[in-house]
């Protein structure tokens, strides 16, 4: 099966546009308020009471000039250099992006048996997915044509940059996979900046995350607010708590 199953949590420009005005560290804040709000007081797809929706460090933006993404996650695998792979069409991953409404954030894995050696993105795939309605791409892997792709406007977090690769097969579309030591799935919410990314969780409503996300930040700044105070010391802070 090289296809997966999809199912989108929304395409509601006004929740969308509302979290794209959150940073990372704020929405993962968010859904961790959500978790602690269930009756069990960890996330329903039993990943436990902290789970870690986001990726690891070595998931960089390698072009943070053009501010953060969000969008609903696409994913495909492919192999960059092992010619016997066993591949499938290119349109299969280009339709899908096609059928589905943006905003839409491509996640991109390379399992070739070198994984990075070859570059899993470039200025040409750039321009197809600009036009697609991708504002951002993930890749577990790394690309090529940074200056190309950052002069189109897309927004593109990856392991590293190489000049080339060799035989570029796809393998998948829209299956779950790692990046960053993290498990996406399609459909799900992807919000990306310079710190990484982060994910809505297939469990968690948009709209109730954008709401934790507006009380986070309000509680932040009136903490921010204190410490900040004209002759603020610590003494003093400790006597707040």
């Amino acid at each position: 099966m090289h296809k997966g199953i999809f199912k989108m949590m929304t395409n509601d420009p006004k929740i969308l546009n509302g979290l794209k005005e959150f940073d990372t560290a704020t929405v993962f804040n968010a859904v961790e308020e959500l978790i602690k709000s269930t009756e069990a007081g960890s996330a329903p797809d039993g990943t436990g009471i902290h789970p870690l929706n986001y990726t690891g460090p070595e998931i960089i933006s390698l072009n943070p000039e053009l501010g953060n993404a969000i969008g609903t996650v696409v994913t495909a695998e492919v192999t960059t250099n092992d010619p016997d792979s066993e591949k499938i069409n290119w349109d299969e991953y280009y339709d899908t992006l096609d059928s589905t409404p943006g905003p839409i954030i491509a996640v991109i894995k390379d399992v070739d048996s070198r994984p990075g050696r070859g570059a899993s993105f470039g200025d040409g795939m750039a321009r197809r997915h600009r036009l697609l309605g991708v504002t951002g791409a993930v890749i577990e892997g790394t690309v090529r044509d940074i200056a190309g792709i950052t002069e189109v406007g897309l927004p593109i977090w990856a392991k590293g940059k190489v000049p080339g690769h060799g035989v570029f097969n796809l393998i998948s579309v829209n299956r779950p996979v790692t990046a960053g030591q993290l498990i996406i799935y399609p459909g799900e919410i992807i919000i990306a900046d310079m710190d990484g990314c982060t994910k809505i969780p297939m469990w968690a409503d948009p709209k109730e995350v954008l709401k934790k996300a507006k009380e986070v930040r309000q509680m932040e700044q009136e903490i921010f607010e204190v410490i900040e105070r004209p002759g603020m010391t610590y003494e003093k802070l400790k006597g707040l708590s």
